[in-house]
């Protein structure tokens, strides 16, 4: 991976090597059963081309790093059969346009068109979340209220499609189970209570950064007494959370989450009743893709 890559990726908040199990695993998707036979067939071997990836929709760009990756990986491993040049033309987080373009890739022609689709899934998916995320964080601004991501992510790509949450403006909940705990109903059942499930959890990890999710005010206060300054609020009606809110001032430093059934025409109005975020999980397991595509400039022989 070529240096200015590296770089792209380290500036991003990515790890490298991440990223290269990622791409590398998607290259072999395509290049399992062999090479681009359609590619080979319909383009000289001495072709090149340039082209430019460019919006057909507006939104919020992510993925960049990635794509340049994809470019570098396909040339290392030699699935390219040829080097792919690739350069950013915006940063990852800017607002685009239809006919922005945002990134510029040549090579030989057979090369640049066997990985096109590869660069497209990774800047189409994660534009999309950033998208989607940025539409969140536009609707709730002014509210102090912030939009956050859940674990419901692809398998395999948690990390880059919470990157692209913050892409959009969003911030990230848990990346995993380790580096936090959240207290759900089955927890509380398995503890026998709310108060025994957080004293259970504290006991075992005091160091690890404790959230209880509530269903009811009741066991809102339940929680609040037993020390939760991390309040998940699943399902509640505004009204519910207005309380919730008004109890838990009493508490110094807690916060407090709305979740479930919250709707982009109504994030406003659940981020005024006082909360500090809303979790949406759709962010990353619904967000449609992004409208990208490759526009190539013409053939040098």
């Amino acid at each position: 991976m070529r240096e200015q890559t590296a770089a792209a990726l380290r500036a991003a908040g990515l790890d490298a090597n991440d990223i290269k199990a990622a791409v590398l695993r998607a290259l072999e998707e395509d290049f399992r059963y062999g090479p681009d036979v359609t590619s080979a067939a319909t383009a000289g071997p001495e072709t090149t081309v340039a082209g430019q990836v460019v919006a057909r929709a507006g939104g919020v760009v992510a993925g960049l790093p990635v794509a340049l990756a994809v470019a570098d990986l396909a040339t290392e491993a030699g699935y390219a059969g040829g080097t792919i040049d690739a350069v950013a033309l915006r940063a990852d987080g800017d607002r685009i346009g239809p006919g922005d373009a945002v990134l510029r890739v040549s090579g030989p022609a057979a090369a640049v068109l066997g990985t096109e689709r590869t660069m497209l899934n990774f800047l189409t998916h994660l534009s999309g979340i950033a998208s989607s995320t940025r539409a969140w964080v536009d609707a709730v601004k002014g509210t102090g209220a912030a939009i956050r991501d859940t674990r419901k992510t692809t398998p395999g790509l948690r990390l880059l499609e919470k990157y692209a949450v913050r892409c959009g403006g969003g911030v990230n909940h848990r990346m995993g189970l380790g580096d936090a705990a959240l207290i759900k109903d089955n927890h509380v059942a398995a503890a026998g209570g709310v108060a025994k499930a957080i004293a259970a959890v504290v006991a075992h990890s005091p160091e690890v950064p404790l959230e209880v999710e509530c269903d009811t005010l009741a066991e809102v206060r339940e929680s609040l007494e037993a020390g939760a300054r991390f309040i998940l609020l699943d399902n509640m009606s505004s009204d519910e959370l207005r309380v919730a809110v008004a109890e838990a001032r009493s508490y110094p430093g807690v916060r407090l989450e709305a979740s479930g059934g919250l709707r982009l025409q109504t994030a406003r109005a659940v981020a005024e009743t006082g909360v500090d975020y809303l979790a949406v999980g759709a962010l990353t397991h619904s967000s449609p893709a992004l409208d990208l595509g490759l526009d190539l400039e013409g053939s040098i022989l």
